[in-house]
């Protein structure tokens, strides 16, 4: 691939990379909302984009010069596994390290229904070290605590460049339906989870109408 600009491939067809041609004409790369709902991955509208392996499929691709906006729409769709649950993600303004997400509550969960709002900021070093990602909305889990950071292995120690942010949401789906008592951020619901089970869904599920509905 040049410098100036090339293709990648990936399962579904193809992708137009831009690259950075200088520090004055620097191509900006925005992400439109993005949906993974069950296991489709596809663009909802406006504009796609691709920011250092973030995600590695987009659905439309727009070129952001400083001195000048320049659309360079591409429509590409690709597969992904993950659970029966909905997620969404979008860059905060310009600040490409700063980036919110909403992940809907899976359906075979006490979170069902739910809204969830996420935000996730990468260092300077990403990927190579791993984004902050945390819950705004208050959840009752024992892998999740009142500030709404996550303990999550991958989001640590198991941390790997390869990894995407779709992944990761996905992963913090799948927590959502199989907590890890064993490795709590919240020992008093880590207890309850193990201990009541009812007892946990029915508090889980309270907090989910009170704080992530409507």
């Amino acid at each position: 691939m040049g410098m100036g600009g090339g293709e990648g491939v990936y399962k579904g067809g193809r992708i137009r990379l831009f690259l950075m041609q200088s520090a004055k004409r620097q191509l900006l790369l925005s992400l439109a909302s993005v949906s993974i709902c069950f296991n489709q991955i596809r663009l909802r509208d406006g504009l796609g984009v691709l920011l250092n392996g973030i995600f590695c499929c987009i659905g439309a691709l727009v070129e952001k010069k400083r001195d000048g906006f320049q659309e360079n729409p591409e429509r590409v769709e690709g597969l992904a596994k993950g659970p029966s649950c909905l997620l969404q993600c979008w860059p905060v303004g310009e600040d490409m390290f700063h980036w919110q997400a909403t992940i809907m509550g899976p359906s075979d969960s006490p979170f069902s229904g739910g809204v969830f709002l996420v935000t996730i900021h990468f260092p300077p070093d990403y990927p190579f070290k791993p984004p902050k990602v945390s819950f705004k909305t208050k959840v009752y889990h024992p892998n999740i605590n009142s500030n709404g950071s996550i303990c999550l292995d991958i989001l640590k120690d198991q941390w790997s460049p390869a990894l995407t942010i779709s992944k990761v949401l996905l992963s913090i789906c799948s927590l959502l339906t199989d907590p890890n008592p064993d490795d709590p951020l919240v020992p008093e619901i880590a207890h309850m989870y193990k201990t009541d089970r009812v007892k946990y869904e029915t508090t889980a599920r309270s907090w989910t109408q009170k704080y992530a509905m409507g």
